[in-house]
């Protein structure tokens, strides 16, 4: 275990990163790897829009952490260095999951300050955008990531449909549509009301989980770009890409050289260890559990604990404790339910209970401890 030479802590100006920016989340890195036939396809699907046309509309899928959100980063980077008559615009689903709060995100973009924040009608603020493509001869391209929280919100369709359909009330606004779901298990086209499923025929790019080697090469240049010249070792390096492959998401080999950057730092070492990798471990695999929190609002993770703290239980036993806390009815209890569920963040199984029939039991899809360190 190699200690820094000159004894006590690394100074302040003394790192082993090169660049710590290229281990967050948000970098978008200057060559994307592995990920060249989906980018043609999306670049199809776009090109109409950069010659003044309607682009295609697009479904993007795939796991958690396989590279839609950087593809449509760059996608989008390349589009507004080619022109300023397109006007590219991403909207955090998880974040913004109410289709008044995306189109308050489209004005944003659309007019470069933020609208009213009351007073407001969905109907004028959509109008406001509109004209305004139209006054400038724009075309807008949305990129809804995460799309699935709009599912969960039930808001997916009628965002859509008023995107889609707006060049009927506002003649010649051209609008395209990029959908990025993560959730493996939600049929986009399925889940959408039938006046939806007839205007949206989008391309369909899919994105699936990186095999080993792609994941060491990914890796291997965020060391290059991120780590000065010999703090990690190869078979440490392979190490965390085995990790990083066990769980299926790239974001926790990311992650994970970051943390275990700040342990070796810790031990004031110039050289990041394999123990190094499996402390920052422990806690960089709920990459995607501390992700999924994020988005969560006060009431939902007021459930989760409850959960938490009766796991295992069923569903009316765990509503009884739930109502003591928040005095919501059973229906918004039962939809927040389903959203844990569909974010798997809890297993809501059904099960024979006797003389009460069939039954949901609640119980949490992580450690009880993970989720509760992470609700403080």
């Amino acid at each position: 275990m190699p200690d820094d030479p000159e004894g006590g802590m690394l100074s302040w100006d003394e790192s082993v990163f090169r660049d710590e920016h290229v281990f967050e989340i948000d970098y978008v890195p200057e060559t994307f790897k592995h990920r060249e036939g989906q980018m043609r396809n999306l670049t199809y699907a776009l090109r109409p829009a950069v010659r003044g046309s309607r682009p295609l509309n697009v479904m993007v899928r795939g796991p958690p952490g396989t590279g839609k959100t950087t593809a449509i980063q760059k996608l989008f980077d390349e589009v507004g260095a080619q022109t300023s008559d397109v006007r590219t615009i991403r909207v955090n689903c998880q974040v913004n999951a109410t289709r008044y709060s995306v189109f308050s995100r489209l004005f944003e973009g659309t007019f470069d300050y933020e609208p009213p924040s009351s007073g407001i009608s969905f109907k004028k603020l959509f109008g406001q955008i509109a004209e305004k493509l139209v006054d400038d001869d724009r075309v807008l391209v949305v990129a809804l990531d995460d799309v699935n929280y709009l599912f969960y919100e039930n808001e997916a369709s009628d965002t859509l449909y008023s995107l889609l359909r707006a060049h009927e009330e506002y003649p010649g606004a051209k609008i395209g549509v990029v959908v990025v779901s993560s959730d493996p298990a939600l049929d986009v086209i399925d889940e959408l009301d039938s006046r939806v499923q007839s205007v949206f025929r989008p391309e369909d790019v899919y994105f699936p989980v990186y095999d080993s080697p792609e994941i060491g090469d990914i890796l291997d240049e965020r060391v290059t770009r991120g780590f000065h010249d010999g703090v990690i070792a190869r078979d440490t390096l392979e190490h965390v890409a085995d990790l990083t492959a066990d769980s299926g998401d790239l974001r926790v080999g990311i992650d994970l050289l970051r943390r275990a950057g700040l342990n070796a730092e810790m031990r004031a070492s110039r050289t990041v260890e394999r123990q190094d990798v499996d402390e920052a471990y422990e806690q960089s695999k709920y990459v995607n559990l501390s992700r999924s929190l994020s988005g969560l609002t006060d009431t939902e993770l007021t459930l989760l604990e409850v959960i938490a703290n009766h796991d295992g239980e069923q569903a009316g036993e765990v509503y009884d404790v739930f109502r003591d806390h928040t005095e919501l009815g059973y229906t918004r209890y039962s939809e927040i339910v389903n959203k844990l569920d569909q974010l798997s963040l809890i297993d809501a199984e059904y099960t024979e209970v006797d003389g009460r029939g069939r039954s949901r039991s609640l119980s949490l899809s992580y450690e009880k401890e993970a989720v509760l360190d992470r609700l403080e």
